[in-house]
């Protein structure tokens, strides 16, 4: 007779690992957060609550609800010319930084020259000098080109400011591109331009709109340089526009909350579409190739 199969022992069962994690009650971790949330959210309810409710009106609930306010800011305040003008300036800032940083980035991150090292060491030394300590000397070039007053000077400055932490984003982003692909376009006849543009640059969308929105939303928000070389009120920008709100004697709260709602929600509305590539974004431009 055949000996009889003797049957493998089964193999001993993996403990799962044991976690911290999982002996926390949830309470303990849904508690901070909703605390967390509510002193988030009570700003944002707040300056509702100014922006909608009537002027002198004291109640916690905006009721009867009116867009006086709104209107007052948009067409008795010049918001409207604000608003346009902070529309050029932050999509004038965009598309110079992320093509120059594109250019800047590649180059470092594809070749090899002599001074390559002290250039990154540059991009990061001037990355703590503030924008306030360069307001003379710039305000004296401007001056000299005749661009005080225009909307030009506080693109450039912008732009400036944006490109070195622009360039080293951009930079990581495409080591972490394999140069394989590139010389695969290389041998099928492709260019260096054109295989970059074929290969490379959809890979770097997520990089591209990381760099671009933040550079959006600060030239946006930043006050300085559009009060420093702009003059007139036709060309001045929302962060200056807000600040006319107020006054040493008097603050009209009910306007000058429909004015950050106003300066807020293109900046809400841009993140709301953007935020999935925005942290693919920054979190290969932060990898070290």
């Amino acid at each position: 007779m055949p000996a009889a199969r003797r049957t493998p022992p089964e193999p001993p069962r993996q403990k799962k690992a044991h976690r911290a994690w999982d002996e926390v009650p949830r309470w303990q971790i849904y508690l901070p957060l909703g605390i967390y949330l509510l002193f988030t959210l009570i700003p944002f309810y707040w300056i509702l609550l100014f922006a909608l409710r009537p002027a002198g009106s004291t109640s916690l609930v905006p009721w009867p609800m009116t867009f006086d306010h709104f209107e007052k800011v948009w067409n008795e305040r010049s918001f409207g010319t604000y608003f346009q003008n902070s529309v050029w300036v932050g999509v004038a800032t965009l598309v110079m930084t992320t093509l120059v940083a594109l250019a800047g980035g590649y180059a470092l991150a594809r070749f090899d020259f002599k001074i390559k090292q002290a250039f990154m060491l540059a991009l990061l030394c001037s990355q703590f000098v503030p924008g306030a300590l360069l307001l003379v000397p710039l305000f004296e070039i401007f001056a000299e080109l005749q661009m005080i007053n225009s909307l030009g000077s506080v693109i450039l400055a912008e732009t400036v400011f944006q490109l070195p932490l622009s360039i080293i984003l951009i930079s990581n982003f495409i080591k972490n591109v394999p140069y394989s692909l590139e010389e695969a376009a290389w041998v099928d006849g492709c260019g260096r331009l054109r295989a970059f543009r074929v290969v490379v640059l959809p890979l770097l969308r997520p990089g591209l709109i990381a760099v671009g929105s933040f550079a959006f939303v600060h030239s946006w928000n930043h006050f300085l340089f559009a009060l420093m070389f702009l003059n007139n009120q036709d060309k001045q920008t929302i962060p200056v526009g807000l600040n006319t709100l107020m006054s040493a004697d008097s603050v009209d709260l009910g306007a000058l909350a429909a004015g950050g709602i106003i300066a807020a929600v293109p900046v809400v509305i841009v993140f709301a579409f953007i935020q999935k590539w925005l942290i693919t974004g920054f979190s290969a431009g932060a990898v070290k190739g």
